[in-house]
Formats: C-alpha cells, structure tokens, sequence
C-alpha cells in the first residue's frame, strides 16, 4: 500500500514537472530579452554621447557666428580639451574639422549640448553584470585589451585612456606601462 501511495505521487509530480519547466524557461527567456535590449539601449546611449561631444567639439572648434552678426572666433594655436573622460585633446584649428556657419541658431545648439555624456552612465546596471576599466563601468562602446596577461582589468574604453583607433601592434594600459617603468 505505501508502495502504491509512492508511486501516485511519484505521477503527480513527474505531471507538473513539464508546466514547472515550460515556464522556468519563459521567464529565463523574457529575461534574456530584457537584458538585451538593456544592452543596445547603453550601445545606444554611449553612441549618442560620443556623437554629442563631436558635435560640441566641431562647434567650439569651427567659427559661429552669432544672430547680430557677432562672430566668436578660436585663436589659432591654442589647445583645446575634449569632455572630463578624456576623449583625446585637437592641437590646432586646422585638425579640427570645418563646419559651416549657421546664423541665429544657438537655441539649437544649446539644446543639444545641454546633455551630458555621464547621463549614459546614470542607467541602472544590472549588480551581475561585470565590471571594466579604470572607471569600473560596464562594457559599451568601443573597448580594448591590455597585452600584459597579469592585467587585473583586462578591458578598457577607448574614451577612458584616450584613444580613438585601435593602435598597431601590442597596446599596454596605463597601469601596466607604469609597472613595466618602475621595474626599470
């Protein structure tokens, strides 16, 4: 009798066990899906505040001239810096790309400049999610491997060390190029 009780119940849960199945993998599914749309939303994001800090660097770069015919002009020679993260650094007016000049249009530039790169930054991250670079931000953007195999962070932003194209050859963070000095 206890046999037969044991094996009923056996049945019953070998029942339900399809069910419990069938909806552990949509909700695994359903947050696959989350998490990649997280993912293209901060690929997103990242893009739209890179793109936003060329266009402010083309403004401050190239000549404006103003809605009464007041013009602001960069003195040629001097050097200019890119965003607080470090984008890279333009030495002369003649690196910096021309634009065309725009009349009675700094509503629109202001607007557009009024948003900041960090914002990108300010979006929940998923606690899971690893960590990267010196600024220990998730992976967006464009990224690059430290060539020393003992790197404790492996990965880093182009922004973060400066960098806007892959370099040729082997490429040291500069954590690992201050190691590699001290040993010397």
């Amino acid at each position: 009798m206890a046999t037969a009780m044991y094996l009923e119940h056996y049945l019953d849960s070998i029942e339900n066990l399809p069910c419990e199945l069938q909806r552990n993998f949509q909700l695994m599914r359903e947050l696959d899906q989350r998490t990649e749309v997280d993912k293209h939303i901060r690929r997103l994001d990242a893009d739209l505040a890179r793109f936003e800090a060329d266009l402010k660097d083309k403004m401050e770069g190239s000549d404006f001239e103003g809605s009464g015919g007041r013009g602001l002009k960069k003195g040629r020679g001097q050097k200019e810096k890119r965003g607080s993260r470090g984008r890279g650094r333009r030495t002369s007016e003649e690196d910096t790309p021309k634009k065309k000049k725009h009349k009675g249009g700094s509503e629109f530039t202001d607007a557009i400049l009024s948003v900041h790169p960090s914002d990108v930054l300010d979006m929940p991250v998923d606690p899971n999610e690893p960590t990267y670079c010196l600024c220990h931000q998730v992976s967006y953007g464009e990224m690059i491997g430290c060539d020393n195999p003992d790197c404790p962070i492996e990965w880093f932003h182009f922004a973060c060390v400066d960098l806007t194209t892959k370099p040729k050859g082997k490429w040291f963070c500069p954590r690992c190029v201050q190691e590699k000095r001290k040993k010397k």
